[in-house]
């Protein structure tokens, strides 16, 4: 029950960090580029309007994943408990590696999002109207 408990806790961090990163991204994001914390492409950074738009785009993406993962971890380890520790070893790698998947893949639509919405050089493309309502409401996911 030890080993079960410790892959337990060990894959809940992935999902619990994709929340609380994506939450924190989306209202609080880093306010100044910096090449130490946030979301670090070369395309979000190449000045303030992009850096924000590709925090709160992945900050959107990892928090729904994240909430999405949540209940799908507990469900998958919950049906191996007591089992034995090959199984349990097998099943909790395996949650690892598919939870990894939409934490890194957020990348990419966030990176496309980028490139429909700002030109190479980081200047905002125009749009129309009701394109531009919504991007600024937040509502391009």
């Amino acid at each position: 029950m030890g080993f079960w408990l410790f892959l337990f806790i060990a894959d809940l961090l992935i999902p619990a960090t994709m929340i609380g990163f994506g939450y924190v991204f989306q209202h609080h994001p880093p306010k100044e580029i910096n090449s130490v914390y946030g979301y670090r492409t070369s395309m979000s950074m190449k000045n303030v309007d992009t850096w924000r738009f590709a925090h709160r785009y992945c900050g959107k993406l990892w928090f729904r994943f994240g909430l999405l993962l949540l209940p799908i971890t507990i469900a998958a380890l919950c049906l191996v408990i007591g089992k034995d520790r090959d199984t349990i070893e097998d099943v909790g790698v395996l949650v690892c590696f598919a939870q990894m998947v939409p934490l890194i893949g957020a990348l990419i639509p966030t990176e496309y999002a980028l490139r429909k919405q700002f030109d190479k050089n980081g200047k905002r493309r125009k749009q129309s109207d009701d394109a531009k309502d919504d991007s600024e409401k937040g509502e391009w996911i």
